[in-house]
């Protein structure tokens, strides 16, 4: 009983720390807190326990908040939805000197993505949708790439993903991690939601299921393939079913040295 009733609703702080290849001794320390798959209005997750998530990730504060995807439902059992302004109004508090930036995941492309952009927005959450932002940090320069979720790139028709990057340390955010094999070694930190991980990982059996071309390769926590970084995270809210087995909802707070 309590995969459906007390592990979905708890809320752990997941704390990394994370060596990446050349990266600045003028950005050592950055702290970066991750948030993804937040479905408001699955059981357990509803506006006012998205509001306790806000005040808990101010309360780290963190240098920069990124946001993975996936703030709407469309498939739960025993959901609600929830309008996208009122999401956009509470993640709208998050605070962090570097900013706040997002990516839409495919449930929120489902409920029409250009509205739930406006109403981040609007809220003062920059979306990013193959777009780059720089930011500044301890008087050095870094990258930001928002990449378009997978599933809507190939329902548009939208070609593959084309860096053309400045020559400076690049994270790279998106929704489904099934796209970081195309990233090159400009990615310094690919940081991706999606997976849930697995929601439910069995002791001996693992991750059942996972919502990945790669299986349970790239489900959850920090993976390096060819020198190249990845952290999937496996996010707050559920999907389909209500449940969560040894796979709590987490802020993840990575700090990058």
């Amino acid at each position: 009983m309590d995969a459906f009733f007390v592990e979905p609703a708890r809320l752990v702080v997941n704390q990394q720390e994370l060596q990446l290849p050349n990266w600045p001794a003028e950005l050592s320390g950055m702290r970066v807190a991750f948030l993804s798959d937040l479905h408001v209005g699955s059981p357990h997750w509803g506006l006012s326990r998205l509001h306790e998530l806000v005040l808990k990730v101010n309360a780290e504060q963190p240098d920069l908040i990124l946001l993975g995807g996936d703030y709407l439902i469309n498939d739960i059992w025993f959901g609600t939805h929830v309008e996208a302004d009122s999401i956009g109004a509470e993640l709208g508090q998050l605070r962090a000197p570097l900013g706040v930036y997002a990516v839409l995941g495919n449930h929120d492309w489902w409920n029409n993505g250009p509205k739930v952009r406006a109403a981040f927005e609007a809220h003062g959450v920059t979306v990013l949708d193959d777009e780059v932002r720089r930011i500044h940090f301890n008087g050095k320069s870094l990258c930001l790439l928002g990449v378009r979720d997978e599933t809507e790139r190939l329902r548009s028709g939208r070609k593959e993903l084309e860096l053309a990057l400045p020559g400076m340390p690049l994270l790279v955010l998106m929704h489904e991690p099934d796209l970081f094999p195309d990233l090159d070694e400009r990615a310094t930190l690919t940081l991706a939601g999606h997976t849930h991980g697995g929601q439910v990982d069995l002791p001996v059996l693992g991750r059942r299921i996972v919502p990945s071309r790669f299986g349970a390769r790239y489900a959850a926590g920090h993976i390096v393939e060819n020198g190249r970084h990845l952290f999937v995270t496996t996010g707050v809210g559920t999907s389909i079913l209500p449940v969560r087995f040894r796979v709590p909802p987490e802020i993840a707070l990575l700090t990058l040295r």
